[in-house]
């Protein structure tokens, strides 16, 4: 008779905890009622939204080239190449920035890349940066997963191609 009351109490506890947890949206699975696995899953979020990316601070370099002529040739592979690099699924985010006192002249934020130096290869074809147009400093940063998804409306808002 001890043994059956016994379980009769660890019973009850379970079906106390179990309808606590069913009631309880803390113990949920994920407090967001928005939440999409699958597109958490093909964008590589954590169970924040974001992931791991590198930040690139492009800079001007303490000794750069004065050659005219190599140094248009180089920009204009340097708008080139980051179209490969945004086809090729690396480059989320670029932009020049506005004059400044640490010579930042624009940032890169790149996604799909194992470590440091496959991203400095890959900085490496970029003909500003191979020329010495372009220094660079880089950073991991984590930020949002759903960052990339910006880039297919981006394509439809401007009209003259930078």
């Amino acid at each position: 008779m001890h043994q059956d009351h016994t379980t009769m109490r660890r019973l009850s506890i379970l079906s106390l905890f179990i309808i606590f947890c069913a009631c309880n949206p803390k113990v949920s699975e994920s407090d967001n009622p928005h939440f999409d696995a699958g597109l958490a899953e093909e964008l590589g979020a954590d169970d924040y939204g974001m992931k791991s990316y590198y930040l690139v601070m492009l800079k001007t370099p303490e000794n750069e080239p004065n050659d005219t002529t190599l140094r248009a040739a180089s920009f204009a592979g340097h708008m080139e190449n980051m179209g490969t690099m945004v086809e090729a699924g690396k480059l989320v985010v670029a932009g020049p920035l506005g004059a400044n006192e640490k010579a930042y002249r624009g940032l890169f934020i790149f996604q799909n890349i194992k470590d440091k130096e496959e991203l400095k290869q890959l900085l490496e074809t970029d003909p500003a940066i191979k020329n010495g147009f372009l220094d660079m400093e880089i950073y991991d940063w984590y930020g949002s997963a759903a960052l990339p998804l910006y880039l297919e409306p981006s394509d439809k808002v401007w009209k003259v191609k930078p």
